[in-house]
């Protein structure tokens, strides 16, 4: 079992989360509910909050540990940045943020709201990185973190996410001598499809095939204006990119989800579903036309 005391300094504190995740911690001092007739002796209690859907979970269980410590309340939720990294304190062990922040400026997304442009931080242990755009980030930080990852005891996971657009040649080699477990892009909007065909493109001829599923995307499905048909075609398109396509649901802040869109959802979140649905046989038109792009440097458009 860990000791959470190696990870928040001196102080004894409990940390709070309004749900179990695959990557909440699970040490002795790591909590999901209220405190209960006997609770821990510590300093403080944070609860950590990620989605603003579950903000009032997290309110209702800051209020439940008052009795015990004084409470602070933080987390990506509240729109406060999220500040140095301490591993294993709010995360599991293994899962590891070296810089914070983004320099894109997408509709959907908080991160450039709450962390600003690109802040490298110190690079801790661990080998799922969740950096919010690690490509964006100097080229002596990217070579830092990938040492870091080559020494670690598990194959590295890029499930943070990787930016198509500033993926370069050199980027490849060094995916290609890791040989990461899986790592993931993002097919956001129409302008994303093209650096991502071309990402596949570099990514394959390095030797990732698409049989090992290592190459995955996230595709944002269900977010306003969007319909059935255009987002199976987005994920397809996904997949004639070269990469196993996962959908992922648009919330608004109450966390509300159309009952039809998530039934899509989930259809297009188990891998081995997909792909067995997607051995129908891509329509390659699209994949050709986006290929002689990518060779010949031209426009999609004309």
């Amino acid at each position: 079992m860990n000791n959470p005391e190696q990870y928040v300094g001196s102080k004894r504190i409990a940390r709070v989360f309004p749900k179990r995740t695959k990557a909440t911690p699970t040490d002795d001092l790591a909590f999901y509910d209220e405190p209960g007739l006997f609770p821990p002796c510590v300093d403080e209690v944070h609860v950590s909050v990620t989605f603003t859907y579950d903000l009032p979970r997290a309110e209702y269980l800051a209020k439940a540990w008052e009795r015990v410590a004084p409470v602070k309340m933080g987390g990506p939720a509240t729109g406060m940045p999220g500040g140095e990294f301490t591993p294993g304190a709010y995360l599991k062990p293994g899962y590891v943020i070296t810089s914070r922040g983004c320099p894109n400026r997408c509709w959907f997304c908080s991160v450039w709201r709450r962390e600003g442009d690109t802040k490298e931080l110190p690079v801790t242990e661990g080998w799922n990185v969740l950096d919010d755009n690690l490509l964006a980030c100097s080229k002596q930080h990217v070579r830092n973190v990938f040492a870091m990852l080559s020494r670690q005891p598990r194959k590295a996971e890029f499930t943070g996410g990787l930016e198509a657009a500033r993926l370069r040649p050199w980027h490849v080699e060094l995916l290609r001598d890791l040989r990461p477990k899986q790592m993931f892009f993002a097919y956001d909007t129409e302008n994303d499809y093209e650096p991502l065909f071309c990402a596949g493109r570099m990514l394959i001829d390095a030797g990732f095939t698409v049989a090992s599923h290592a190459l995955r995307c996230y595709v944002l499905v269900g977010h306003p204006g969007d319909s059935f048909d255009a987002a199976e075609r987005r994920l397809r398109r996904t997949a004639e990119a070269g990469f196993l396509p996962m959908a992922m649901l648009w919330r608004d802040k109450g966390g509300k989800r159309d009952p039809k869109w998530a039934r899509f959802q989930r259809a297009w979140a188990r891998p081995t579903l997909i792909a067995s649905g997607l051995r129908q046989g891509p329509t390659v038109a699209y994949a050709g036309n986006v290929l002689q792009h990518c060779v010949t440097g031209g426009t999609l458009n004309g």
